[in-house]
């Protein structure tokens, strides 16, 4: 068991119960969180959004609480190259990013991760719901899913090493409700027993990631055409950045049919539009892949997969090409695959692996 953990602390009732949790294992703890932005253009407060004031003052009153040193570390810089930059450059090439995930990648599990090994910390825990596990048949560590189904994070955590996992700790991994770690927080008084789960990009929280990415780079994204797949103009767009992939509502058309954002061509400028059918996939290509269940295979493998966050896991066939990018094909057609988006792979309730989707059929 860990001798001192960094706990990562938002201010909510996951990481607050995580470090109660911690405590109550008689392991010393401290407090760490995370100051990400603070330009007047990124900041906006909502109970829906991390990484706010509050958050930093709930997470403080908690470590108080429990006896915690308590550190507010700056690592807006990062955030801004490694996150918000990131962001920014993946809508202008025509992709759609998973801003948590690069945030849980970058931030919580690399700078954090060696701030933690600054103060002497051999675990950083997070309120994650997932779990770390050590097999000792395949004498390397696992990510699985988390107990509670419903809450489970571990899509989101596919790219931890080997390293990281080893010192990596999930303590509401094994929690089959929300409610059951609220009664934690109750038991303890914390102030934010009731608080709201975070569920907006925190540093978009009014949704509005368009008019987000032009108030920080002082850029207008030119009108351009919606077009059908056989190239026919079925109106105007109002910048090419403001549409994913699958969209209906908002193109602002007055259509004869529901259509759907099929893909964007930057050189032309277009968005085609397409019916829903032909927005059904089943290959895609994954880069920036990381194994964690077993090493880089050497023949096909056999999984189920999650094309994005919200996904149903799918059987598919995973397949290592020669540049190392993986390919996935699905047993049946999945809906709207997007560039840009993670793709992870499952073993029952153990995570493969997973990477970054380059392309789609």
């Amino acid at each position: 068991m860990s001798k001192k953990a960094l706990i990562a602390m938002s201010g909510g009732v996951d990481s607050s119960v995580s470090a109660a949790l911690m405590c109550e294992k008689g392991i010393e703890c401290v407090g760490v969180t995370m100051k990400l932005h603070g330009n007047a253009k990124v900041q906006v407060s909502t109970e829906n959004s991390c990484c706010t004031l509050s958050d930093v003052e709930d997470a403080r009153q908690v470590a108080t609480e429990l006896g915690m040193d308590f550190h507010l570390f700056d690592f807006t810089e990062d955030f801004k190259e490694k996150v918000i930059d990131r962001f920014i450059y993946l809508y202008e090439v025509g992709s759609t990013p998973n801003p948590c995930i690069d945030c849980n990648r970058y931030m919580k599990f690399d700078r954090l991760y060696r701030k933690a090994q600054e103060l002497g910390c051999d675990t950083v825990v997070t309120g994650h719901y997932a779990r770390v596990e050590f097999d000792e048949n395949k004498n390397r560590w696992i990510l699985k899913k988390a107990v509670n189904s419903a809450k489970d994070q571990s899509y989101v955590l596919y790219f931890l090493s080997q390293e990281q996992l080893s010192h990596t700790y999930f303590p509401l991994g094994e929690y089959e409700s929300k409610d059951d770690v609220r009664a934690v927080a109750s038991k303890y008084g914390f102030i934010n027993a009731s608080k709201h789960d975070s569920q907006d990009i925190c540093f978009v929280p009014d949704g509005d990631y368009a008019s987000f990415i032009e108030r920080i780079t002082g850029k207008t994204y030119p009108n351009g055409k919606f077009v059908d797949i056989d190239g026919n103009v079925l109106g105007e767009h109002k910048g090419i950045i403001r549409y994913t992939i699958g969209q209906r509502k908002g193109l602002g058309l007055a259509l004869p049919a529901p259509m759907y954002v099929r893909r964007k061509d930057l050189e032309k400028n277009t968005v085609i539009l397409t019916d829903e059918k032909s927005l059904y996939s089943t290959e895609l290509v994954a880069n920036d892949f990381n194994w964690i269940a077993y090493d880089k295979p050497n023949e096909p493998v056999s999984v189920t997969a999650k094309p994005r966050y919200r996904a149903k896991e799918a059987p598919a066939t995973a397949e290592v090409l020669e540049d190392g990018s993986v390919k996935i094909t699905f047993d049946e057609p999945q809906r709207a695959i997007t560039k840009g988006q993670a793709v992870v792979l499952y073993d029952g309730e153990l995570v493969v692996g997973g990477g970054t989707i380059i392309k789609t059929d």
